[in-house]
């Protein structure tokens, strides 16, 4: 069975609900995202929406929404959104089946937490070189 690699790199737009609160919910999801496995690239769209490419072997659209949504971020639920996202997870879902990938997808958000805390400078690590660490 060969496959065009183009064909399992999907280019999505995640757009955001207009009537929450916090006007920031692209740019903050954008940052969140930059380090899961699977996703190649995010930017922000527009101030509302997110385009994310990445790597269907390794995620999907739904995957990627249900870890937005476990974050706390209000995805935009008009019909014709819902439509779209429904027909993106069947296609996915039906193309990974096609691919015998049985692997689940899952961002937790525990691993997202992981990731973006391991990038981030902060206070709690040690500036000292690693020899210096285990000199005695």
């Amino acid at each position: 069975m060969r496959t065009d690699t183009g064909e399992l790199y999907k280019s999505r737009i995640i757009q955001f609900c207009r009537f929450h609160p916090e006007p920031e919910q692209a740019y903050s999801a954008a940052r969140w995202l930059r380090e899961i496995a699977g996703i190649e690239s995010v930017w922000q769209a527009s101030p509302l929406a997110v385009e994310v490419v990445y790597d269907l072997r390794q995620v999907t659209l739904e995957c990627i929404e249900c870890a937005l949504t476990e974050l706390g971020y209000h995805l935009d639920n008009s019909l014709l959104c819902k439509l779209k996202r429904a027909l993106f997870y069947y296609t996915e879902d039906t193309q990974r089946e096609n691919l015998a990938i049985t692997q689940e997808c899952q961002i937790t958000q525990q691993e997202v937490f992981i990731n973006r805390y391991q990038h981030l400078t902060h206070g709690c690590r040690d500036p000292q070189p690693e020899y210096w660490r285990e000199y005695q």
